[in-house]
């Protein structure tokens, strides 16, 4: 985008990241629910974030952070990051046990991750409304 928005713009664009943010939270509950029972380990919560650096975090309360902006992501890079996550429940490392966790789960968790580098820095809702079309500017 070349000029800044406006304030109409950005309480369009707001919206529009609440809601996205509103799908991400069902999108990772429903995730959770279905690797945890091939992860075990006791999580307390999920929280659903906008981080800047990190796509996930597992804290030693067992609360489970996720960046909402996985949900741009193709569906397997987002179940990648719930995996990995999960599996800090029983590994709060990223150990050798820790990865073959990851892989017993994933075995091919190896081209998300790479995926996810490559192409994280493009998850974000102006990027994938400018893919569908959708024009974020009101001119």
């Amino acid at each position: 985008m070349a000029r800044k928005l406006s304030p109409a713009e950005q309480k369009r664009l707001d919206a529009m990241i609440q809601r996205y943010k509103k799908a991400a939270r069902i999108q990772f509950e429903n995730r959770v629910a279905y690797y945890h029972t091939m992860t075990g380990g006791n999580y307390t919560s999920i929280t659903v974030r906008d981080q800047k650096t990190r796509w996930g975090s597992c804290s030693s309360r067992g609360t489970l952070s996720f960046n909402y902006r996985l949900i741009f992501a193709p569906p397997r890079i987002l179940d990648y990051v719930v995996v990995h996550e999960l599996c800090h429940l029983t590994h709060m490392n990223h150990s050798k046990d820790f990865w073959n966790m990851v892989a017993c789960v994933m075995p091919e968790y190896k081209v998300h991750r790479r995926w996810l580098k490559e192409h994280g820095q493009e998850l974000t809702p102006e990027k994938y409304l400018e893919r569908l079309g959708i024009p974020i500017l009101l001119e």
